[in-house]
C-alpha cells in the first residue's frame, strides 16, 4: 500500500483525522488504519482520539501484540517528514498551557493574601466602632 519513499506532511495527516479515512503516526511512519478502525479491539474511539498527532506514545502504553504489529506493514502509507514541527507545536501548547496555570496560581495567591487582610481590617473596624 505504501508508495515508494513516499513522505507525509503534517497538513496531510491532519487531513484524514475522520473515521472515512484516518491516518495514524506511529515511530515516525504513517499509517491507512480506514478499513481497520472497525475491528480495532478498543475501539474507534482510541483511534480517531490518536489521529493528526503523534500516537507513538499510546500505542506503545497499550502493549500492542505481535499479531498487531505484524499487520502495519500492509496499512503504510510512508514516512513522516514533519517530526520535528509536530513536536514543536506541542512544546508550544504545552508551554501556553503552563503559562496559563502560572497566571491563575498567580492570582489565586493575591486573593489568599486579600481575603484574610480584609477579615483582620473589618474585625479590628468593628472593634473600633462598637467599643464607643
Amino acid at each position: 500500500m505504501a508508495s515508494e519513499g513516499k513522505v507525509v506532511s503534517l497538513e496531510e495527516l491532519k487531513q484524514h483525522t475522520s473515521k472515512d479515512k484516518l491516518w495514524l503516526l506511529v515511530n515516525g511512519k504513517v499509517y491507512d488504519v480506514t478499513k481497520f478502525i472497525d475491528e480495532h479491539p478498543g475501539g474507534d474511539e482510541v483511534m480517531i482520539a490518536e489521529a493528526g498527532k503523534d500516537a507513538t506514545e499510546a500505542f506503545e502504553d497499550v502493549g500492542h501484540s505481535d499479531e498487531a504489529r505484524a499487520m502495519m506493514p500492509a496499512m503504510l502509507v510512508g514516512d513522516f517528514g514533519a517530526l520535528d514541527e509536530l513536536k514543536k507545536g506541542a512544546k508550544q501548547v504545552a508551554s501556553a498551557t503552563a503559562s496559563n496555570f502560572e497566571g491563575a496560581v498567580q492570582s489565586g495567591s493575591n486573593i489568599m493574601y486579600f481575603i484574610p487582610l480584609s477579615l483582620l481590617v473589618a474585625y479590628f473596624a468593628w472593634r473600633f466602632y462598637s467599643s464607643s
